[in-house]
């Protein structure tokens, strides 16, 4: 089956997971997996499956970032690399791709895209998943103490990122914005889509850091060249 056809079968795939999804009513526990995914990677995928698992989440959102304000001169397209979320997220009930930021036109904010979803999904408790590290510049972010009153947020380190460093800020974090921050350690794999890029872009592989059919899309759109 050629890639484009899989991009297709993936967008349905898609659809009808958001549409069982939508026609729950009950309440139901999001976790909210961000970023600009350039590309996603076998860590991005088991980091939200452990975190879905350990704290009983129903189901995982993966937003790719459209036009973000804090990463300046993404090369890739945000159309490109919300295909390839679809790909990898295609073969898991859980997982569902949401294009809401990929389709606005000027730059993506976490509070925009969090009140989004809390007006859309009214019985649904977010859970917001950002890196032990992106959670010391969170008082950059825009409307700080509005994302706290949206979403409980789950600090999560990986290989290579020490929690410890980030927990005096974190606890800070709480104290100012009277908020429960959920700091927690993932034993994913230490991959980063940086070093994916690089060694795309000098032409050896990455096979078995991502999934064969992102390989595939990316081999076939000539992206990272």
């Amino acid at each position: 089956m050629g890639i484009d056809k899989q991009v297709i079968d993936a967008t349905e795939r898609n659809r009808q997971k958001l549409e069982k999804f939508e026609a729950f009513n009950e309440k139901v526990k999001v976790g909210i997996l961000g970023g600009t995914f350039d590309p996603i990677h076998y860590a991005h995928l088991a980091t939200a499956e452990f975190i879905r698992d350990k704290y009983k989440l129903d189901y995982m959102f993966f937003i790719p970032t459209g036009n973000p304000p804090h990463k300046l001169g993404i090369r890739t397209d945000k159309y490109d690399r919300y295909n390839m979320v679809l790909l990898s997220t295609a073969s898991n009930d859980r997982f569902i791709a949401l294009d809401l930021e990929v389709k606005r036109k000027k730059s993506t904010y976490t509070v925009d895209t969090l009140k989004d979803l809390t007006e859309k999904y009214p019985n649904a408790d977010l859970y917001f998943i950002t890196g032990a590290d992106a959670i010391c510049e969170v008082d950059t972010w825009k409307d700080t103490a509005e994302n706290f009153m949206l979403a409980t947020f789950i600090a999560a380190t990986r290989p290579g990122i020490s929690l410890l460093k980030a927990q005096e800020k974190i606890e800070q974090l709480e104290r100012k914005y009277d908020t429960n921050i959920i700091s927690v350690y993932v034993p994913s794999l230490d991959i980063s889509s940086t070093y994916i890029r690089e060694q795309l872009e000098v032409g050896k592989t990455v096979r078995y850091l991502i999934p064969e059919n992102v390989d595939i899309y990316i081999n076939k759109k000539g992206l990272y060249k």
